[in-house]
This record gives structure tokens, C-alpha cells and sequence, in this order.
């Protein structure tokens, strides 16, 4: 079997709400879910989710190969840039190309991924995450209840700005959650929106209210000393990785001792995800895949021995595609489906553009000019001056 070509596709996940975190939040309900197909020359084809702007300039490492040979070929798409690099873009086309690799081994197996992987059982154990910024008490409320329908006893909320704000939102989550377990695990990601100090007043604040499970990037990524020295502050764990990219970008982090759990994104692809598990099972802590659409990492978080919980942002998967998971019992079940288990109607999707999508001036992915800046507790606006005049916040 031969690896012959690529398909760049596109669609988009409709959440039915607004989505976004301390940063910035959406504007409207959908997000773009590339979509990458490699192509064989025995017919059979891989799916590969997320942004591979740079696949033009990695294929070739793997044109004519045999995609059965995934992890040799993660390692010589590696070597292929490296005098470059392989940070940023580049590493997400990496492991889109993985997955779509991954892929098409289980498939020739005539077997679903976790199987392939090793894995026993077909359940993975995860938490609700709703990437909840912008919505209102009462849509807070709602989402988790159908998290709680599910079986779901454990739930992240996005926050850090205006703790008057955060605290009663945790406690609709908890109360909500709770409907399952007596002790819900309860989760608080900052997305990188603190310094130190900020970090440590506030999550001490909501620790006088209340157990926090995990704190989630509560520093900028790299700060392996602060987060070390954050760890001795507050009593709930301390969360980060999902966006670190290769084995590199961690080993200060661990070696510093600033980590509880060892998170990994699903777009930087399966190979990536099963080499951090190993790194962190040398170092006795868990690891907990961040989510992305249709949860393609989930096959290879069934697999290793030291997986903690698995982020589920949504119950529902992006346009055309069908995807074999359920939700219940407060997880991921998994299918039988040989491969990710990832079926495309191509009539509901569009040719993709493999320059990637112009992403949109304001959102989550955007970080605020006065992020980790601010003396005092902020409005939930936006850091368009415009957007907070027009709210009645600045007057001029």
C-alpha cells in the first residue's frame, strides 16, 4: 500500500451557542473544522482533523510511503522541517496528516483505533467542558444539565476575569453536576490570563468558597518556575499542555515540578499524544487530552495507562460528518468502526484551501492587550474600547 495524494477539505461545527473563554469570545455559533484526506493507492483513506496549512510542504516526506508506517513517518515529517521548525502550524499539519495516517492502519486492520492501540476497554472517563465564557447563568445552567443527562460528574468552566462573576457560575456547575455525584469534580481554566500573583489571590478566593479539582493554565505556557511556585500557593492542581508542541516544550515544565496533570491537544495528533503520555507516566502523573471535534485522540486516551479524564466540549460533531461515539455515563464510548470511526458526507463539506481560514479579528484566540496587566477585577466585555462605550462602561 502506497500513500498517493491529499484532499483539503472544509466545514463547521455548529454549537448552537456562542463560544469562547477569558480572552475574547466568538461571534457567532460556528467554527471552521478543516478537514484532511490522504489518499492510497488501495482505495482506502484517512480522515485527519484540524488546521494543515503547511501540508504542501510536508507530504512530500511521506508521497509513495507505505502509511502503515506512522510512527516512522511522524519522525521523518519531523526531520523534513527541521531547520524550521516544527512549532506553531507547522506541528498541527504534522499531526492532522498522523491522525489521517492512524487512520488508514486501523483501517487495513479492519479495526477501530483503540483497538489497534491496545486498548481493553472501548470507554473513556471524561469531563464537560462548554467553553461557557459568554453565555448567561441560565444557559450555563442548561448546557451542563444535558452534560448531567449524560452521566457527566465532572465539568471545567472558562473564567479569571471578574471573580463576582466566576463564583456563582462554579456553583451552578457544581449544583448542576451534582445531580451524579455528591462530589463533583469542578475545573477552572484561566487560558493563560494571570501573572503569579493574580493566580494565586484568585484561586484562593474561590477556594474559600469552594474544592477546585484542577486550575488550568493559570500562567502563560512556558513559565515552568511560576507555575512550580503556584503549586505550593493553592491547594487545587495545576493543569497545562494543550499547547505545547513536542516532547521539548515539557520537559521543563516537568522538570521543574510544575505540573499535576499533563494535558495534550487533539490536533497536534495521535503520535504526539501517545509520546507525552509516556513522558508523563515516566513522571507518575496523569495525563488529560484537550478536546477537539469528533475526538479523534480519544482512541489512543482508551490506550494508555496513566489517562486521568478526557475533555468533551460538545455532544453533537461538526456538518457531514458521522462520527461512531456515544456519550454516557459520564464518558466517551467508543465504536466499532474500523479506524477513528470517522465517516464524510463530501455533498456537506467544501473544498478546503490547504492556506488554512483567516481567522476572525476577535475571539478566544486573540489575547487581550491588558491580559495578566489588570489591578482589579475588569467588566466581561470586550478590550474593544468601542464594544465597552457602547455597554455603558466608558465614558468619554
Amino acid at each position: 500500500m502506497k500513500i498517493t495524494g491529499y484532499r483539503s477539505l472544509s466545514t463547521v461545527h455548529d454549537w448552537g451557542r456562542v463560544t469562547g473563554d477569558v480572552n475574547g469570545v466568538q461571534s457567532g455559533h460556528t467554527t471552521p473544522v478543516p478537514v484532511l484526506v490522504i489518499e492510497t493507492d488501495a482505495g482506502i483513506e484517512g480522515v485527519g482533523l484540524g488546521a494543515h496549512a503547511e501540508v504542501g510542504r510536508v507530504f512530500p516526506a511521506i508521497d509513495g510511503e507505505d502509511p502503515r508506517s506512522v510512527v516512522a513517518l511522524y519522525d521523518r515529517m519531523l526531520d523534513w522541517v527541521f531547520k524550521a521548525g516544527h512549532a506553531g502550524s507547522m506541528f498541527g499539519t504534522i499531526g492532522a496528516v498522523d491522525m489521517a495516517l492512524w487512520d488508514i492502519k486501523a483501517k487495513a486492520a479492519d479495526e477501530p483505533l483503540w483497538r489497534t492501540l491496545g486498548a481493553r476497554e472501548r470507554f473513556v472517563p471524561a469531563y464537560a467542558s462548554g467553553l461557557d465564557y459568554g453565555l448567561s447563568e441560565e444557559e450555563l445552567a442548561e448546557l451542563y444539565g444535558r452534560f448531567a443527562e449524560r452521566g457527566f460528574k465532572a465539568g471545567k468552566l472558562k473564567g479569571g476575569r471578574d471573580l463576582d462573576r466566576d463564583l456563582p457560575r462554579l456553583e451552578i456547575v457544581r449544583e448542576v453536576l451534582g445531580r451524579n455525584s455528591r462530589r463533583p469534580a469542578v475545573m477552572f481554566d484561566a487560558n493563560e490570563s494571570w501573572n503569579q500573583a493574580q493566580a494565586a489571590r484568585y484561586v484562593a478566593a474561590i477556594e474559600e468558597r469552594m474544592d477546585l479539582t484542577w486550575v488550568e493554565e493559570p500562567l502563560r505556557r512556558w513559565d515552568a518556575a511560576g507555575m512550580a511556585v503556584l503549586r505550593g500557593k493553592v491547594r487545587a492542581a495545576i493543569a497545562s499542555g494543550e499547547n505545547l508542541t513536542g516532547l521539548e516544550q515539557y520537559r521543563p515544565l516537568l522538570d521543574a515540578g510544575a505540573l499535576d496533570v499533563v494535558q495534550v491537544g487533539n490536533v497536534w495528533g495521535i503520535t504526539h499524544f501517545l509520546r507525552v503520555a509516556t513522558l508523563a507516566h515516566a513522571h507518575d502523573l496523569p495525563v488529560s487530552p484537550v478536546a477537539y471535534n469528533a475526538n479523534p485522540v480519544a482512541h489512543a486516551a482508551a490506550a494508555v495507562p496513566n489517562l486521568l479524564t478526557y475533555e468533551v466540549q460538545d455532544l453533537h460533531f461538526p456538518v457531514g460528518l458521522d462520527v461512531d461515539q456515544e456519550f454516557d455515563d459520564g464518558g466517551i464510548v467508543l465504536g466499532d468502526r474500523p479506524g477513528l470511526g470517522i465517516l464524510l458526507d463530501e455533498s456537506q463539506l467544501s473544498p478546503g484551501s490547504s492556506a488554512g481560514a483567516v481567522l476572525a479579528s476577535t475571539g478566544p484566540h486573540i489575547r487581550p492587550a491588558r491580559a495578566a496587566l489588570r489591578l482589579v477585577a475588569e467588566p466581561d466585555v470586550s478590550d474593544d474600547p468601542g464594544a465597552a462605550t457602547e455597554a455603558g462602561l466608558v465614558t468619554r
